[in-house]
């Protein structure tokens, strides 16, 4: 017969890391306050021994919570909002609740913290929403001993991940501007710190380096309106001051900023479709609202929540890690056409 192994106690790993268990206690429960040094130890430590804290080990002795942990950061990105909101309508539908774990801030720290919580917390699996920044962070302490699956490129060994496929969204984006006959066409691009920004940047220079046009000018923003708008106004200034050529069309890298993009085009006397072409990215509900409906990529944020809680399913049941890809497509509408106008921006 099988010799249980003794459940790792909080002193266990106190002794081990070589700090008090009330610091083992004020990491376990995701406080802010203790030295770096020290919470690597005892993260290092529960590693080793496997431990969770006594509140969870002791409800996991009455089986299955039917809860999933979802850890996010910031609802006023459009992408966490509509993923936060299809997990929990998928988890719904499956019989699961969700308990929710936000962020305090975009830090390290704040995202350890939080992994550190689900770990004590009566949920069977988690889903995790976290800033692209710390997506490739291989100092992130996991959750231990509860499946993980991460909304994003899968990164880690040990967990699961769902991502939309990128490239061909801003493929079929770039190459319907092309074949409209648009041979200048500029880029809004997100955060330096966004992984899909940077996805969505990289594919755009590629399919202009392999239609063997010229580079576009890249124009950076952080998702907002307002940040679409002030983007969209440097390059028409740019262009007034005969820094750089209008282009006759621009690929935004999300709607939102397109539609900043599109206030700074009126603003400045030029038309959409009629001077420039305009193309985003998300297919938030307002696209078709524009004053000229946003030809734009659909991404399917119903279907990323169903894939996130059917992966945390799968390996609450014994499924490996894995990743699944979203699809997303193109969806024309009236905000581009060919090259047509030579308007040129007022000062």
């Amino acid at each position: 017969m099988p010799v249980r192994r003794k459940r790792a106690s909080m002193a266990d790993v106190a002794k081990l890391a070589g700090v008090s268990p009330q610091t083992v206690s004020r990491v376990s429960n995701g406080e802010p306050y203790v030295v770096d040094d020290k919470r690597q130890r005892v993260f290092k430590a529960m590693k080793e021994l496997g431990y969770r804290p006594n509140s969870a080990a002791r409800a996991m002795k009455r089986g299955s919570f039917d809860t999933l942990g979802v850890v996010y950061y910031s609802l006023h990105d459009v992408g966490n909002y509509r993923s936060l909101e299809a997990i929990s309508e998928a988890a719904a539908e499956r019989g699961y609740a969700t308990t929710l774990i936000p962020l305090q801030a975009s830090t390290r720290r704040a995202t350890d913290c939080a992994f550190t919580k689900l770990g004590e917390m009566t949920v069977d699996a988690a889903i995790a929403i976290i800033p692209s920044q710390f997506q490739d962070d291989a100092a992130l302490h996991l959750p231990q001993g509860i499946p993980l699956v991460v909304l994003g490129p899968r990164l880690w060994d040990e967990a699961s991940a769902v991502d939309f496929e990128q490239t061909s969204g801003v493929s079929d984006a770039m190459h319907h501007l092309i074949d409209l006959g648009h041979r200048h066409i500029d880029h809004i691009s997100g955060p330096t710190d966004s992984y899909s920004a940077q996805a969505r940047r990289r594919i755009y220079e590629a399919v202009l380096s392999e239609s063997k046009l010229p580079a576009g000018r890249i124009w950076r923003g952080d998702w907002s309106p307002q940040s679409g708008y002030l983007a969209c106004s440097a390059l028409l200034d740019a262009v007034c001051e005969k820094r750089t050529d209008m282009p006759t069309a621009i690929f935004v890298a999300n709607d939102q900023m397109a539609l900043g993009a599109f206030r700074a085009l009126l603003e400045r006397g030029l038309r959409v479709p009629e001077d420039v072409s305009l193309i985003g990215f998300d297919n938030i509900d307002e696209a078709v609202e524009f004053p000229t409906p946003l030809t734009t990529v659909i991404q399917d944020w119903d279907k990323v929540g169903a894939n996130a809680v059917d992966l945390a399913i799968e390996m609450l049941n014994g499924g490996a890690p894995t990743l699944r890809s979203v699809p997303t497509r193109l969806i024309v509408r009236q905000s581009t056409s060919e090259p047509g106008g030579h308007g040129r921006p007022r000062q």
